[in-house]
């Protein structure tokens, strides 16, 4: 489908039927303009992702049953 688009004064366009959402922008070496969908995550949020499945399983267990939680085997100081 391709539609013709025009800016405005400031260089802006309108997405028709995408309201509030974000994009990554990038020009290809021939003038097209390619958009991305994107999202904002917090670095915490990327460092969970970047886990291993196998980890984040686990800290899913114990997010839903606290009581599958490794247990201190040592005395804590007092």
């Amino acid at each position: 489908m391709s539609e013709m688009i025009r800016t405005d004064n400031r260089g802006r366009v309108t997405l028709a039927g995408h309201p509030d959402s974000t994009y990554l922008i990038r020009e290809e070496p021939d003038g097209v303009l390619v958009l991305e969908p994107a999202v904002v995550m917090s670095a915490a949020q990327a460092s969970y992702l970047a886990l291993p499945t196998a980890d984040r399983a686990r800290i899913e267990e114990f997010v839903d049953d606290p009581s599958t939680a490794a247990k201190r085997t040592y005395k804590r100081r007092q």
